[in-house]
């Protein structure tokens, strides 16, 4: 179509301009030079005024730049408004009219009013036009979203194009039903420190919080943002951020390079919390742990803690009513499994918000369904939310746009949503962003200010969407095998379920009940964020595992070793056990012996049974009973254990040099001591002798004189 559409100017031009003719000119060669010019003879649409036309007689300002980026000068050239009286059927196509690139299917009506030559245009040059244009010109008749293009033309062949939406709105009978918006905004990153201590993995906050990094545009959002939009708020990241107001440090793969406290990092804290001081917050589980995977992998405990460690922290750094109520999982996609273990939290969930690849309706409807639907659980319904997918596209646009062209798109598909056949009663619908998205907040400001003056939606916060009549059957939680496989796998999970499993020690040997000092930092190693990073994620997997064996190894038995032998006096008695605490605080576990020579040395008390204390900076010691059957070296491994029978840290193999005595051998140690006494004694009473003689004779002396 393009090609003969070229050759056909072609023509037109050669009977019209001999001159132009008498070149060698082949249809090829045009068709080639205006495919060329497509590509770097820029049309683009600045503004609309007003967006939403609501009368006939409306005068509707069309403005907009065109760039030649060709290399060449251009000429002659003509920009033209393009139109039609049809409206768009559906959402369905909106969306093809908006996929298709090819000028052939342009809006077929070329406004004769609307529309300016221009004789040359020089390389690099630039030029503004103005249209305007009313409904009745453009032949719209009933409230409706039609097609509307600008195109530029060379001898009536278009060369580019720039497609948009324009929605006429008069009044209508009945009234639209006003539908219910709730916008649902992520501040999710990914971990950046390995334990709680003040060491980074990296810097990256540092960049994300400059100029016009992702973190110093969420803040800009959040300034702007009316009080109706509900946060998700990840809270490690705010645990980083408080951390960077500090000194901290950041560990690179050779070095530890020290950083000075970041300004930044506390003011966008306390920006934020200014701004969603009267916002609805939800807190994320701590982490954004993968809840699917830690569901299929065993790891069925930390989803709790995560979402009770979660609400505290946010609660704490950055809005006091925050909630945990509501979850949203990885990709914005679940399992039953993962549902479960939700429903079951000591914190309970209510709500999910998922992706609506995830519950699609069942049968297939042909209008926008309502967000709402319940779930069942193991705990009871749980109420889901899914997000429009176009709707939160526009808020995360993954194709070059412009603020306009978002702004009449939105306005369009929830002018179409409203005025769906057969839909009288209001519905709700979420917008949802990607968890990780970098916004433009721009962008963002501007759609919602947009929402929030349309006549036909209600903006509204996420808890106050509920299933109602509106709502329709949906299948139920489709999860695929591609959902299955983005998951953290079996292989990256088992180191992880390892450190877990030690760092839950370092707690149970405590003699108070506490969180472990390590639940942060596992929790962390279950990041979602590690979907795509797993190799970063095994580095902080391995830096907390050497943590928690360093936290492990300040409870220990003292001289272990072959080279510290326990001497066991005799055929029995009692050796000493020591375990040394280098911890400030007490700890009360038991201690397990076992012989590893039976037939030489058995253990005769049950030191399993006495519960050891020790408080903080101390040792102490158990006596246990052993009976040796020969003389000579015999080993024993000793096992620390915390109060519930668990293992803590490494055996340890202990030495005993028994000096077991026969019968015999008593009897002529105790003759030689009864001989050695005998001896001892005679001395003793032949001192006291000779003395006695000395005082006598020295008596006699002194009566002489």
């Amino acid at each position: 179509m393009i090609r003969k559409a070229a050759l056909l100017a072609v023509m037109s031009a050669a009977l019209l301009a001999p001159t132009v003719a008498a070149a060698p000119t082949s249809a090829a060669t045009v068709a080639g030079a205006v495919e060329s010019a497509r590509q770097t003879l820029a049309v683009s649409i600045t503004s609309i005024t007003p967006d939403v036309p609501a009368s006939a007689t409306t005068v509707i300002k069309f403005t907009g730049k065109l760039r030649n980026d060709t290399g060449a000068a251009l000429g002659p050239l003509r920009v033209r408004l393009r139109y039609t009286s049809q409206k768009f059927a559906g959402r369905a196509t909106m969306a093809a009219y908006q996929s298709d690139q090819n000028t052939a299917t342009l809006p077929g009506n070329v406004s004769g009013s609307s529309g300016m030559d221009i004789p040359a245009l020089d390389a690099g040059a630039e030029v503004s036009w103005t249209f305007t244009a009313t409904p009745v010109q453009l032949g719209y008749q009933s409230f409706g979203v039609y097609p509307i293009a600008v195109d530029v033309a060379q001898n009536g062949v278009p060369i580019n194009a720039q497609r948009t939406y324009l929605t006429y709105a008069p009044p209508t009978t009945p009234k639209l039903p006003r539908n219910k918006l709730a916008v649902a905004l992520p501040v999710i990153d990914q971990p950046h420190r390995a334990t709680d201590e003040a060491v980074f993995v990296d810097d990256k906050l540092s960049q994300s919080l400059a100029g016009k990094g992702r973190l110093a545009d969420l803040s800009r959002i959040a300034l702007a943002a009316p009080k109706s939009v509900t946060w998700f708020v990840e809270p490690s990241l705010l645990d980083d951020l408080k951390t960077m107001t500090k000194g901290y440090r950041v560990k690179s793969k050779d070095h530890t390079e020290d950083k000075a406290a970041n300004n930044a990092a506390e003011e966008w804290l306390t920006t934020m919390r200014t701004s969603l001081a009267a916002s609805p917050v939800m807190a994320t589980p701590y982490g954004d742990p993968d809840i699917a995977a830690l569901a299929h992998q065993g790891l069925d405990t930390q989803p709790a803690r995560a979402i009770e460690l979660g609400g505290q922290t946010v609660r704490g750094l950055l809005n006091q009513n925050a909630q945990t109520s509501v979850n949203w999982p990885p990709a914005g996609v679940l399992d039953a499994d993962a549902l479960d273990l939700l429903s079951v939290s000591p914190t309970k969930v209510t709500t999910v918000l998922l992706n609506s690849t995830n519950l699609p309706p069942q049968p297939p409807v042909f209008h926008t369904p309502d967000a709402a639907a319940t779930l069942d659980s193991v705990a009871g319904p749980i109420n889901a939310l899914v997000a429009d997918a176009e709707l939160s596209r526009l808020f995360e646009p993954t194709a070059p746009t412009s603020v306009l062209l978002s702004n009449q798109r939105f306005i369009a598909e929830t002018a179409m949503i409203a005025a769906e056949p057969g839909q009288i009663e209001p519905r709700s619908l979420v917008v949802a962003p990607s968890r990780r998205w970098d916004p433009n907040p721009t962008l963002v400001t501007s759609l919602l200010k947009t929402a929030g003056r349309l006549p036909w939606l209600q903006l509204t916060t996420l808890d106050s969407i509920k299933p109602s009549k509106a709502s329709v059957p949906r299948a139920g939680l489709t999860y695929t095998d591609q959902d299955r496989k983005e998951e953290l796998s079996a292989k990256y999970l088992a180191p992880v379920k390892e450190v877990a499993e030690q760092a839950r020690l370092t707690a149970s040997v405590k003699a108070t009940k506490e969180p472990s000092g390590f639940d942060a930092a596992v929790l962390r190693l279950t990041s979602s964020a590690w979907r795509n990073n797993t190799r970063a994620g095994r580095a902080v997997t391995k830096l907390v595992s050497t943590a928690v064996d360093d936290r492990t190894a300040q409870i220990q038995i003292t001289g272990a070793g072959p080279d510290r032998p326990r001497t066991l006096a005799g055929s029995n008695g009692f050796v000493p056990i020591s375990v040394k605490n280098s911890l400030d605080k007490p700890i009360a576990l038991y201690i397990s012996v076992k012989s590893n020579n039976p037939g030489r040395l058995q253990i005769q008390s049950k030191p399993e049974e006495e519960l050891l204390q020790i408080g903080g900076k101390q040792s102490g010691t158990i006596q246990v009973v052993m009976n040796a059957s020969t003389s000579g070296d015999a080993t024993v491994t000793v096992q620390l254990r915390t109060v519930d029978g668990l293992a803590y840290g490494k055996p340890q193999r202990l030495t005993i040099r028994t000096t077991g005595y026969t019968g015999i051998a008593l009897v002529i140690v105790g003759a030689a001591l009864t001989v050695m006494l005998a001896a001892v004694v005679t001395r003793i009473l032949r001192r006291r002798s000779e003395r006695r003689l000395a005082r006598a004779a020295k008596n006699r002396e002194s009566e002489t004189v």
